[in-house]
């Protein structure tokens, strides 16, 4: 469990890995889709898009020629239980976390 909370914590640190989640919970979405507002190559965003994966935040399948992306919640279930032990945050309020994290290590931002 610890290796898989690092995973995703790790994940979760980068503010454009967020952003990707956010733009997920919309609807699946094509690699070039989730690349296209950010001022990156197609590569960097497909470094993001694989840790990611490796945390199982997300999935990704071919259909065609295409790849797409598709958020898998159910990953976020173990940090919201351990984050709940603190007792302070809601279940999978990233935000409150978000921002109790910017409190606390204001220069990590």
């Amino acid at each position: 469990m610890t290796q898989t909370l690092d995973l995703v914590f790790s994940a979760l640190a980068d503010p454009t890995r967020r952003s990707i989640l956010t733009m997920l919970l919309e609807d699946d979405m094509a690699v070039t889709d989730v690349a296209e507002p950010f001022e990156m190559s197609l590569a960097a965003i497909s470094k993001h898009l694989g840790l990611l994966t490796r945390a199982g935040l997300i999935s990704q399948e071919k259909r065609g020629r295409v790849k797409w992306c598709k958020l898998e919640p159910d990953a976020l279930k173990q940090a919201s239980v351990w984050m709940q032990g603190f007792g302070q945050f809601d279940p999978v309020n990233l935000d409150a976390f978000e921002r109790f994290l910017e409190r606390e290590f204001p220069e990590a931002t």
